[in-house]
């Protein structure tokens, strides 16, 4: 009887180790990615709406609490030795995703994690060239990027209520903008203008510890796409070609998969990172309802994803996650006007030798990670 006993207990203590040993093998990042990422347990949500900042709206010629309902999907950059966000604020012009105007807001931090923000925003809807692609819905979900001479780009999707489209401008400061318009308005005579197209991932790489715009084979390249996965080309940063396959289709890189996390989209994220071990791109994959999502992961909740392409070769793509390494998992990231869950990347910033990832949470508040290369978190676990 004592020797069954041991026996049992062996073979429990196997069955632990084993199931510890795959949960763990299941939620290991592979060495080409990025993280694991921290949250900020004590800050977060970093950014909250403010019912009590005031701007005037130059369209409606009235003053509009312009942050007052949701602040949330930021864009990130280092400045002058601080980390700027720009992030996507919603007022109380109408009910529900999409149906409010969205302006950016201006947040400076020294550290990272504390900001101190502008009381009225620096990029908006205006009665400008623009205006007919940006209003009633704003200026929303910006990816921000800056080059080796200090120019910065920003991406982001202008939103007329009718078609969204990516948009750019540029800036010296991160607060006054110059507006280019739609990025793909001249490419092939004008074919992708009217086709939705949103969430712009510029690829950068680390030069002498800071994070800028790269070039691969003489061009500018981005990944964009919310269903699929597709890429663009530049040589001015302003004016971009969809890249397409013989037929005139656009290319699809990558795409939802049935049974993934990301099997509704996969939608871009954060400025791509060129590393040694290839282009690295993070991004929001959607979880579908049904049969046809991973049941592990709450439906129609987004997870962060990654994929990997070929350093030399933009357009291949070698392979990406099969589980996300970050998921809804605080109360705020599974609460506000996105209930299903959300932590939606968008802004990343390599700050201090460690990367600072911004997300939106619940596309309700503004969030903070960190991943340290030299003391990486464990990614998030599967259930």
């Amino acid at each position: 009887m004592k020797n069954f006993l041991l026996l049992i207990k062996s073979a429990l203590i196997f069955c632990c180790l084993g199931l510890t040993a795959y949960a763990q093998e299941a939620n290991k990042l592979p060495v080409w990615a990025l993280g694991g990422f921290e949250r900020e347990t004590t800050l977060n949500p970093i950014i909250s709406p403010d019912s009590t900042t005031r701007f005037f709206d130059p369209v409606l010629k009235k003053y509009v609490g312009w942050e007052s309902n949701d602040t949330f999907n930021p864009g990130a950059a280092v400045y002058k030795g601080n980390v700027v966000v720009l992030y996507r604020s919603e007022d109380k012009s109408g009910v529900g995703i999409g149906y409010r105007t969205s302006r950016l807001g201006y947040a400076i931090s020294k550290d990272g994690l504390h900001f101190k923000r502008d009381k009225a925003p620096v990029f908006y809807p205006d009665n400008d060239s623009q205006k007919k692609y940006e209003w009633p819905g704003g200026c929303e979900d910006p990816r921000v990027a800056v080059t080796a001479n200090g120019t910065y780009v920003v991406f982001y999707t202008q939103w007329n209520r009718d078609v969204p489209r990516l948009g750019v401008a540029t800036s010296k400061d991160l607060k006054h903008w110059t507006k280019h318009g739609p990025i793909f308005e001249d490419a092939y005579n004008g074919k992708f203008l009217n086709i939705p197209h949103k969430s712009a991932s510029i690829l950068t790489r680390i030069v002498n510890g800071k994070q800028v715009v790269a070039k691969v084979k003489g061009k500018y390249w981005m990944y964009w796409g919310e269903l699929h996965v597709y890429a663009a080309t530049s040589t001015n940063l302003v004016d971009w070609t969809p890249v397409v396959s013989p037929d005139g289709n656009l290319t699809e890189l990558f795409s939802p998969r049935k049974g993934y996390f990301d099997s509704e989209l996969t939608e871009c994220g954060p400025p791509a990172i060129l590393t040694d071990k290839g282009i690295v791109l993070l991004y929001n994959g959607k979880n579908k309802a049904g049969d046809e999502g991973d049941k592990r992961f709450t439906p129609n909740s987004y997870c962060a994803g990654q994929g990997l392409f070929d350093k030399n070769d933009p357009l291949k793509f070698i392979t990406r996650l099969d589980v996300p390494f970050m998921r809804p998992m605080a109360s705020f990231e599974k609460s506000g006007q996105y209930p299903a869950g959300t932590v939606f990347l968008e802004g990343m910033a390599y700050f201090k030798k460690k990367w600072f990832l911004y997300y939106g949470a619940a596309d309700s508040r503004v969030c903070v990670a960190v991943y340290d290369p030299a003391r990486p978190a464990k990614p998030d676990p599967i259930n």
